[in-house]
């Protein structure tokens, strides 16, 4: 089910009347209640797929509770080691098997050798197979540390693994900050339900309004980049910048927006990213919840910053390279996350980011030119970045950089659609002007709260009318839902 869909807003109203009207007074019925309408959302999409995520929350459970109740260090690791297994196994069947499959058959093929390929299956991926695998392990993770202790509360858990609000694309939400509120007395708090529909309507706006039109002139130039000028490849670049960011901060918008409906509270996931003055401050603003899974699981396990220089940098390389590869089964991601691990050498050799894993709330302001300058320059270090990540393949990837840096008669024949170009463009200075004047604040919306009432309604108002004339209304899918 998809947050622009006509099915979603029929769903979310008959959710939240029957939530408050019945079931929000019992921990236990609440919980109950909640995993049932998460299971009916995903299944909207394909009900087969219940199945993984009713395995993982067994699995991690059960897991939780032998690790609470077990005392020998090598019990513990076992338990640990088959959660991973568990875990990391559906999740490498169902995104990477078909990928290990066929470099295994390149290799091979290097040396003359052809080897069948009757070993690739036709498999679908999960939709968000990624983001509650990794929530779930995390709960294993923590309880192993013992920085949590393992719930008994089987139905608490559940709806903690499958919350519809971020199920699909995140926040990826740890077993600390979310777990608790399941346990929570609920009262219904109108100024927090207010907050929740003002993020809804501008998560709305940035992907149906902005995402959507500029998704359409990406889609035109990177069907065939080999036969686009260099201005339309740079647009259309410019253009999958602005989309992935209104899409995917869109998303997370109303995942935090509904969740407070329900008197839940999500994490941050975006912070201004456009506006960093570095890629390692990038990386502190661009999807926090994963920055931050594989710092704390992946990064300071294999020694952080602790050790030399050369260990840092084999450290950086490493989480980068496992977060392209995250996001899909591709050579172009881990290209992708290549491009950034090099751009962020020079800060780190320079000993400029030693705090990057430190999430920043809110840009508190610019210094002058000097940091305007930054910011622009890292821009455009991570608009180049995108063009592995939305490229279909390295030879599109490879064609795409050809055109910008070597075909220089900028000849708009090839260019389409001046007036979606426009009206795209149009939207994201409206979006980023925004952004970058209430950028003090945790959420740009939240310059309203000082708002008089009709100026807030004024606001509601113009985007309410900009959603209603220049919507796209395609119900087109959310890029993070691939992943």
């Amino acid at each position: 089910m998809l947050f622009n869909s006509l099915d979603f807003a029929l769903f979310l109203p008959v959710v939240f009347a029957l939530y408050w009207g019945f079931f929000y007074r019992s921990t236990t019925w609440r919980s109950v209640f909640l995993t049932a309408v998460s299971y009916v959302f995903y299944g909207w999409w394909d009900y087969r797929f219940l199945g993984l995520i009713a395995i993982s929350t067994l699995c991690d459970f059960t897991i939780g509770l032998a690790l609470q109740e077990a005392h020998k260090e090598t019990n513990r690791k076992a338990l640990l080691w088959l959660s991973i297994l568990v875990n990391l196994g559906i999740l490498g069947f169902f995104k990477y098997y078909n990928f290990f499959i066929e470099a295994f058959h390149d290799a091979f093929s290097v040396f003359g050798y052809t080897l069948s390929s009757g070993y690739t299956l036709e498999i679908l991926l999960p939709v968000g197979i990624s983001f509650y695998t990794f929530q779930t392990l995390s709960y294993t993770l923590v309880v192993y540390r013992k920085d949590v202790v393992a719930t008994r509360n089987f139905w608490a858990f559940a709806a903690y693994v499958s919350f519809f609000p971020q199920l699909v694309a995140g926040p990826i939400e740890r077993a600390k900050q979310l777990l608790p509120q399941f346990f929570e007395r609920k009262t219904f708090q109108y100024k927090f339900a207010v907050s929740g529909l003002r993020l809804i309507l501008f998560g709305l706006f940035k992907k149906m309004v902005v995402a959507d039109h500029c998704a359409v002139v990406v889609d035109a130039v990177y069907a065939a980049p080999e036969n686009q000028s260099s201005l339309a490849v740079a647009i259309a670049t410019v253009c999958f910048a602005i989309q992935i960011y209104g899409d995917f901060s869109g998303y997370t918008d109303i995942a935090i927006g509904t969740a407070r409906l329900f008197g839940f509270s999500l994490s941050k996931n975006f912070a201004y990213p456009y506006f960093s003055r570095s890629i390692a401050e990038f990386w502190r603003r661009w999807h926090i919840s994963l920055t931050r899974w594989f710092k704390d699981y992946l990064y300071i396990p294999l020694g952080g910053s602790r050790g030399s220089l050369l260990k840092t940098i084999r450290n950086v390389f490493v989480i980068f390279l496992v977060s392209g590869f995250w996001h899909g089964a591709s050579w172009n991601f881990l290209l992708w996350g290549a491009m950034h691990a090099v751009f962020f050498m020079p800060g780190l050799i320079r000993g400029k980011h030693r705090n990057f894993q430190e999430i920043i709330p809110a840009i508190k302001g610019m210094s002058g030119i000097q940091d305007l300058a930054r910011m622009a320059f890292t821009a455009v270090l991570v608009v180049l970045a995108w063009v592995p990540f939305r490229a279909k393949t390295l030879g599109d990837t490879g064609s795409v950089y050809q055109t910008l840096f070597m075909d220089f008669t900028w000849n708009v024949g090839s260019l389409e659609g001046e007036r979606q170009i426009a009206l795209s463009l149009a939207m994201a200075c409206l979006l980023f002007l925004w952004e970058w004047r209430f950028r003090k604040l945790p959420f740009a919306m939240d310059a309203l709260e000082s708002w008089s009432k009709l100026q807030r309604r004024c606001c509601y108002l113009i985007l309410s009318l900009l959603l209603i004339f220049f919507a796209n209304l395609q119900e087109t899918p959310f890029i993070y839902f691939q992943f």
